[in-house]
């Protein structure tokens, strides 16, 4: 297959840079868009075009899209905390789902043929059956998860209209960071229990706190599935490969691993791969929180071929315990 002229958006962020090394890796000709209002310069790597700009310009991203001649898009730019998206929804569905419009516009009089969408477990809202399959009824309990399931029903739309086909992941919680120190997660104001428990670890914050301990699982508290960011990144070339093999196919399909933990036995992992621990505080339940999200992955590993190489919890744990440090060390 001749490597065609990817962007990815958000690829100065979290999981759009680990996508960024993944293409290069791969061989791909990458170009980045990111308005840096969450992203780092320097999570891009040299000799990657890059262009600053918000998604929703589309004065600057179609003339983009023509320069670099880009055939595909990998679609991460957003904002992505849930209890921010419960206090302030009318910025999620303008950054997620309006801005996203503009893009599909300068997508489509660009001539790209294909979109990677990255969307969210958090379209299924509190469902009724665990692990969750990508029939299960999309019914999200948050502005979030609603301004990601509004971008999957656009593609789906557009993709019926146009001559493109588009994927759309739905992640589950993504952690850990590149095995080789390349790049993580370092984004302001971290929310995501993995980032926040290792910023904790090495002193930044004084403890963490878990956010209700009276849920229908086990020991009370939230049950997740954590699945690491360069296993999400690889499945995401494996999803452009396929885009680009079947033209005229288009797919949902969920990223985990199949298998849950909840808050406790993750700080528990933590203080295990610490090798001290941190302190926790017990607190009332966050807004927008279901009880347990948990995916069954078989379509990924069918469709696509992909089968994770970093499926452990300490693992995971122990990848973004290294980042955390190299950014203390940056800091000191």
């Amino acid at each position: 297959m001749d490597p065609i002229t990817v962007l990815v958006t958000g690829g100065a962020g979290y999981i759009g840079s680990h996508a960024v090394l993944a293409l290069n890796d791969a061989g791909w000709r990458v170009v980045v868009v990111d308005n840096l209002s969450n992203g780092r310069r320097e999570a891009i790597p040299n000799g990657v075009p890059f262009l600053q700009a918000d998604i929703g310009d589309r004065q600057a991203i179609e003339p983009f899209l023509r320069e670099h001649d880009v055939k595909a898009i990998m679609h991460f730019a957003g904002s992505i905390v849930v209890p921010e998206s419960v206090e302030n929804p009318h910025l999620y569905y303008g950054n997620n789902t309006v801005a996203t419009h503009a893009l599909i516009g300068a997508a489509l009089a660009a001539g790209v043929r294909h979109i990677l969408f990255s969307s969210t477990a958090a379209v299924y809202g509190a469902p009724e059956r665990v692990p969750i399959a990508e029939d299960e009824p999309t019914k999200p309990i948050n502005p979030y998860g609603a301004s990601k399931l509004m971008t999957e029903w656009m593609l789906a739309d557009c993709a019926a209209a146009y001559p493109f086909n588009y994927g759309a992941l739905r992640y589950f919680n993504v952690a850990g960071a590149d095995p080789h120190g390349r790049s993580g997660q370092a984004g302001k104001g971290a929310t995501h229990l993995i980032k926040v428990a290792c910023e904790t670890a090495v002193g930044k914050r004084s403890h963490v706190d878990v956010f209700g301990t009276d849920y229908p699982t086990p020991d009370g508290t939230c049950i997740r599935d954590y699945i690491h960011v360069s296993d999400l990144a690889d499945a995401h070339v494996a999803a452009l490969e396929k885009l680009i093999a079947e033209p005229g196919e288009s797919f949902t399909l969920n990223c985990g691993y199949g298998r849950g933990f909840s808050v406790l036995q993750v700080l528990d992992g933590l203080d295990r791969v610490n090798g001290s621990a941190i302190e926790r505080r017990m607190g009332p339940r966050r807004a927008g929180d279901p009880p347990q999200l948990v995916a069954t992955n078989r379509r990924l590993v069918e469709r696509l071929g992909w089968s994770p190489k970093r499926d452990d919890i300490e693992g995971i744990i122990r990848d973004a315990l290294a980042w955390e440090r190299k950014l203390a060390d940056e800091r000191d």
